[in-house]
Parts: C-alpha cells; structure tokens; sequence
C-alpha cells in the first residue's frame, strides 16, 4: 500500500488545502457546545448577564459595597465607573430609566485586563450586598424569617459571612462603617479568603442574580438583555454550523479529485505494465487476476485514499481537541470518557482480529469468479458443443455463493459492532447527566457545561469510531495495494533491445513451414 502513496505526490496541493479546511471545520464544530454552554448558563440561567461586572449601579449600593473594598481596590472601582448625575436625556433614561430620579454610576471603557482585575471585588461586593439585602427582607417579614426560601438560607450558607449573627434592627453595613479600621481589615481579608475558596459557578450565579435585582430596581430592560444575548450567541452558532457544512463539501470535493485523480494514474500504469507482458507473464498471473487488480483492487485503494484525506486527518483533531475542552468543562469527570473508549476499542479490536484475515481471501474470491466468468464467455460456443451449460451454472453459482457467503458474514460481524457502540454511547451519556446531576446539586457545575461536556463526549466518540472504521477498512485495501504494488514491480522477459539493429539493404522476407508434425 505504501508503494503507492508516490501517486498522491502530483495532488498533493489539494492534499494540504484539505488539511487546512479540516482544521478549521473541527475548530468550528468543538466550538458549538461551548456555545450552547454559554446560552444555558448565561442566556438562560443568568438573564443574559455575561460578566459580575455591573453596566449600571446606584450611588448608595456602590457606597455600601466600598465599605467591603481595601483602598487599593476602592481606587480600581472608582477608575472604573462613572458618576451620572439625574438628566433628561431620552436616549440615557430609555437605557437606565432610575437615572430621571437618581445618579447612577456607570461603568466605562474600560480594557479586559482591568475587566479581569474588577470582576473578583465586584462579584464580592455584590453577592454580600445581595446575601444581606434578602436576609434582612426576610426577618422583617415577620414569621416568614422562621421559613426562609430555600435559595436565600442556601446562599446564605455558603458564604463566609452569616447574616444571621446581625443583630435585629441594625444593618450590616452600618455596623461595618462604625467598625474599627482594623477589624474592617481583618474582616475583608478573611471575606476575600472565603470566597476564593468558593466554586467559581456557585460566586458566579450569585452575582448574576445580585445584578439582575440591581437592574431591576434600575428599572433595566432584563429580558431585552436575555433575548439579546441569546440571538447573538445563536447567531454565532449558525454561522459556524453554515461555515462547518460548506467546508465540508470544499473537503469532499478535494478528496474526490485527488483519490480518483490518483486511482486513474494507477489504472493507466497498470494497463500500461499488462500491455508489455508476454505469455510468461500472463502465466504467472492469469487473466482473471489482472483483470480483479485492474478494477476492483484500484478501488479499494481509491476509497482509502478518499476516506484517508477527510477522516484520517479530521478524526484526531475533534478526539483531542475534544477531550481537552471537554476536561477543560469538568475535569473530574474524566474517567467517563476513559471508560467509554476503552470499551469502544475492545469491541472494534475483536471486529479487527476477526475480519481482517477475511479480506485476503475475499480478493482471491473475485478472482475465481472474474475466472469462472471469463471462462464462460470465451468458450461459449465448447460449452454449448458438449452440452456442459448446466455445469458451467453450477461452476459459476459455486463461485458466487462463496463470494457472497463471505461478504455476508464479514458485514454482519461489522454490522454487529454498531449496536454495542451505540449502547456504549448512551451509557456514557446516561453516566455523564447522572454524575453531572449530583455535582449540579452541589454547585460545583453548571447545567450548560454538563450538556456541553456530554457533546464533546460524543463528538470524542464519533472520532475514535469513524478513525477506527477507517482501519479496518485498510487491510483490505493494503492487500489490494500490493496486489497492484506486484503487477508494477514485475519485469518482463522479453524486452526490445536498447540498441536494435538494422539490415544494410532493402530484403523481401518468406516464411518457411517444414518438418512439423503432430
């Protein structure tokens, strides 16, 4: 097989264009899921609110929260927003409605490294202005402070600050401003420390639900921002899946050109090679041999070539890219993947040993009846002479039901394979929602990077598949390969000589026919 890569070097332009393509088309398909992630988790769950920090604030909210800040980080705060005084402004008061009554404080222009740098002391400062807001609204509901919601005692559980240990009538904030400077100190250090501590998507719903109120009491348009969010993330999903499916048939086209371009350079080397052979040639081949290796063989090489551009290619980028975003999402669920694939490739590699010794003999196979057939047209007329027509079906019939009996049970083996698969498939998708669920419910995982962890999960399985469906379809073609690899590597016996001679002068040749008997 290898002795005939030399016939893709004059399409290997195309080859390298594929490659390129496949890249970006595994890109764009590894990106859905996390896209998919984005509008559960933010379109979804956090009203469209991609960052903790706030576009808008009202002035005494940001007061109290400075109360939580060192000066270092007030300072960052005070950089990053501005102060808008009450206008009248349409255009301001459509956007942040408050802004009629009251300054707001909105945040600027400002670079991703800051952004960076904001977000921790802003989602903190949020989550414990929320946390204390709800607390209080809940003792001052009389009898509902014994019950309070779930979602409020929960939150308040697991933040390193207890409101309940305020006590009633006084607010936390105003008890914080009345502090000594060291003990506020000692305070935000051990706040800060707390809540690095905290999963990073329990702080980050936390602060989305902190802002979605803030908006709300801005009087903020929140299912504008939802929707808006939502169509531009979807919109970027459909761009990728319109791109993914036009490379695809860009990929398709390139591997088409290049396995035919290189399955008819081998076609006409092979006739080429047949046309110069002499009888001792054709005695060590037969017909019917060359004229499998001349069409059939070819074939299965062509459809390697084409299937070893769009698949041996693209497979190992999704599987590893795959598994690198899907760990990147939860990196503790790991082993679900481990486990799937080691089980995949144990049912292909008892597919691999048992089918692979079948392609040799199926080659051999088509011969008998490329011969049987032949056999039968060149010598019609002896068949009919001697009345032999009924074995000559038998003959044929033998050599067909072979044929057919052993591509039969090479394809049910195969087709025996695709439903352990699929039940390896979903058992790993029922695996992943039932651990995912448990990590869910303790905050340590969002719901969208479950689903997206399951769709990288099959997108790694279908790579490993497809990759592995590939190599067993190559030792038939290998065998092809060499079938061909033969035919070229042989020379011939009878050659023109390198150097003809020529008769002096003009003669005019007899044939003689004498002293030949039976």
């Amino acid at each position: 097989m290898l002795k005939l890569v030399k016939y893709i070097k004059p399409y290997l332009h195309f080859v390298i264009a594929a490659i390129i393509l496949l890249f970006i088309t595994a890109n764009a398909d590894l990106a859905l899921p996390d896209y998919l992630s984005r509008i559960v988790n933010v379109g979804i769950q956090r009203n469209g609110i991609e960052s903790s920090l706030p576009q808008a604030i009202r002035t005494e909210q940001l007061e109290k929260m400075m109360l939580l800040f060192t000066p270092e980080e007030q300072a960052l705060v005070n950089n990053a927003y501005q102060r808008l005084e009450p206008t009248a402004d349409p255009e301001l008061i459509k956007q942040y409605p408050a802004l009629a009554n009251e300054p707001l404080f909105i945040l600027a222009d400002v670079d991703s490294q800051t952004k960076a740098e904001l977000e921790p002391v802003l989602s903190r400062g949020m989550i414990m202005l929320f946390v204390v807001q709800q607390f209080n609204s809940n003792q001052s509901a009389g009898s509902a402070s014994q019950e309070s919601p779930e979602n409020i005692s929960g939150l308040a559980g697991s933040l390193p600050f207890d409101p309940a240990m305020i006590p009633e009538g006084m607010d936390f904030f105003t008890m914080l401003s009345m502090a000594p400077p060291a003990q506020v100190e000692a305070m935000i250090s051990r706040i800060t420390e707390q809540f690095e501590a905290t999963p990073t998507t329990m702080t980050d719903q936390i602060a989305a639900n902190a802002i979605k109120e803030e908006y709300e009491a801005i009087g903020m348009n929140l299912a504008k921002i939802q929707t808006n969010y939502i169509l531009r993330v979807g919109g970027i999903m459909i761009l990728l899946s319109l791109l993914a499916g036009f490379l695809r048939i860009i990929v398709g086209l390139l591997a088409a050109r290049t396995s035919s371009g290189a399955a008819r350079d081998i076609r006409k080397d092979v006739f080429s090679k047949v046309e110069s052979f002499s009888s001792q040639e054709f005695n060590n081949f037969s017909t019917a041999s060359l004229i499998t290796r001349a069409t059939n063989d070819v074939t299965q090489v062509e459809m390697v070539f084409g299937m070893t551009i769009r698949l041996a290619f693209f497979a190992p980028i999704v599987a590893i890219g795959g598994i690198v975003r899907a760990i990147d999402k939860s990196p503790s669920m790991w082993w679900n993947i481990a486990l799937a694939v080691s089980l995949m490739f144990t049912f292909i590699g008892i597919t691999f040993a048992i089918t692979t010794p079948k392609f040799k003999i199926v080659q051999k196979l088509i011969d008998r009846l490329n011969l049987v057939t032949r056999e039968n047209l060149s010598g019609m007329m002896v068949i009919r002479a001697f009345n032999k027509q009924s074995f000559e079906e038998a003959r044929f019939d033998k050599a067909n039901r072979d044929l057919a009996n052993l591509g039969l049970f090479i394809n049910r083996v195969m087709v025996s394979m695709m439903p352990l698969i699929g039940l390896v498939m979903n058992g790993l998708g029922i695996l992943i929602i039932w651990i995912g669920a448990h990590q869910i419910a303790q905050s340590t995982l969002q719901v969208g990077d479950m689903m997206a962890f399951l769709q990288y999960s099959m997108q790694i399985m279908w790579a490993f598949m497809m990759l592995s469906m590939m190599f067993m379809f190559l030792p038939r073609a290998a065998v092809s390969g060499d079938r061909i690899a033969e035919v070229l590597e042989t020379e011939n016996k009878i050659l023109d000589p390198q150097e003809p001679k020529t008769f002096a002068e003009s003669f005019s040749g007899k044939i003689e026919f004498k002293d030949v008997t039976f």
